[in-house]
């Protein structure tokens, strides 16, 4: 399993739209082939800020993903709403407690 964390922050005034398009494409990315998983975080002391976080099969099945028109769309609509530049994260989980 491979899990990324994406860590967005967007204009004030741009939020609503970010969330109202999050809406329309968050079941087509996670109905994406490899993807398992997909939630979406708002900061609770910045509101501009937001991070999403999905699992992937593989580091190939998340490159499929951001080489498909569906990336393509959903990035070129979502970077035009950021006030600071993105960041991302690729990461192996090491310990989980249920």
């Amino acid at each position: 399993m491979f899990i990324r964390i994406v860590k967005m922050r967007f204009q004030e005034d741009k939020i609503e739209a970010f969330l109202d398009n999050f809406q329309q494409v968050k079941e087509k990315i996670r109905g994406f082939e490899g993807n398992q998983f997909l939630e979406l975080y708002q900061d609770k002391n910045d509101e501009q800020i937001f991070f999403t976080y999905s699992y992937w099969e593989s580091e190939n099945a998340l490159e499929n993903y951001r080489k498909s028109t569906l990336f393509k769309e959903v990035w070129s609509f979502t970077k035009t709403l950021f006030s600071d530049k993105p960041e991302a994260w690729s990461v192996n989980r090491l310990i989980t407690l249920d």
